[in-house]
């Protein structure tokens, strides 16, 4: 177990990441290769990444290099997540280049002493040997994190937009106690289920939560305690209602763009709305608009997630660009009016 202990000054400085972090998702994902536990959430993309690693030659790059750095184990060197990717791939991968040589060097040793490490793995700890290390996680990245682009984003907004009911109806405390069924909330400590047994401290620093979608069933802690305070954490397994309702291939895009399901993608372009609060914005029956947003999560224009008694829908990334495509120019009311027509 994890307790991670905060002061009034951390419940204040709590925040929740907004954008996946490339580098944590690398690490969790290739861990997803080194063990069956949870591989059903991930199959579809666990066959895909094969493939597409065999057929762009990184299959072995990622046997001998990655894996052996990102073991499934209590321990895993911090240098390879910094803090800084949180900004994005490119300022992540600079700050492992340019890592100290004593600090990288002290975390293989750390690694060497849990799960053993690699004869070359000396040589990672001189910035001058770590291009091939920066050149295979950029290649890794591009190849089968990439892709799914979108798809986590749109997993971790709907993620932000419970969270955010959650603390308009709680405080942060409510947040806090619906995070996840692996974290437990009794003030003022967070106990994490956890793969080790320790206690952090946050001593003021706050604590940043970054939901993944990679990570699967438990949360993921930087191991070293000065470091900024960070908890990675599994997104929900999507939901039924976060999957397409038929076995057909989704809809033409042009096929869902009637007046009443533009309407309905427009709301939901002003923030997350539940199917009531849907009906109520576009003027028709709840039912009705079920029918709509089935239509627009077959064509992955929206997500659903069940939150509370009702069902939560949020805007995709392709449904920001298709309405930022064809922007609407005759506001919300004549949408309702034309919505009931």
């Amino acid at each position: 177990m994890l307790r991670i202990h905060f002061t009034d000054a951390d419940l204040a400085r709590l925040r929740v990441a907004a954008v996946p972090d490339p580098l944590w998702e690398i690490a969790v994902s290739l861990h997803r290769f080194q063990t069956r536990h949870g591989r059903w959430a991930f199959a579809g993309w666990y066959r895909t990444a094969c493939t597409t690693l065999h057929d762009s030659g990184l299959s072995r790059t990622v046997r001998e290099l990655l894996l052996p750095l990102f073991p499934l184990a209590t321990y895993f060197p911090d240098f390879l997540t910094p803090v800084q990717s949180q900004d994005g791939l490119e300022r992540g991968l600079k700050a492992i280049a340019t890592a100290s040589p004593g600090r990288v060097q002290s975390e293989l040793d750390q690694l060497a002493r849990v799960r053993g490490v690699r004869p070359w793995a000396p040589r990672v700890a001189e910035p001058e040997n770590r291009a091939d290390l920066v050149r295979a996680l950029r290649g890794y990245h591009d190849a089968v994190i990439a892709p799914y682009g979108d798809r986590i984003q749109a997993r971790i907004d709907t993620q932000r937009a419970m969270q955010a009911r959650a603390f308009l109806d709680g405080g942060i405390e409510g947040l806090l106690r619906n995070l996840s069924p692996t974290m437990f909330w009794q003030s003022p400590v967070l106990s994490v289920k956890y793969c080790e047994d320790r206690d952090l401290h946050l001593n003021g620093r706050g604590l940043t939560l970054v939901p993944s979608y990679f990570c699967w069933s438990s949360p993921i802690s930087l191991a070293d305690p000065d470091l900024p305070p960070v908890l990675v954490y599994p997104l929900p397994p999507p939901s039924p209602h976060d999957e397409p309702s038929t076995g057909r291939p989704a809809a033409p895009v042009a096929a869902l763009l009637g007046r009443t399901r533009a309407a309905v993608l427009r709301v939901t372009a002003d923030g997350a709305a539940t199917t009531n609060e849907l009906a109520r914005a576009v003027g028709v029956s709840a039912a009705t608009v079920t029918h709509h947003t089935t239509a627009l999560r077959d064509a992955g224009l929206v997500t659903s997630q069940r939150h509370a008694a009702g069902v939560l829908h949020v805007l995709t990334p392709l449904g920001a660009a298709l309405l930022a495509a064809a922007p609407d120019r005759s506001g919300h009311a004549d949408q309702r009016r034309e919505a009931r027509l």
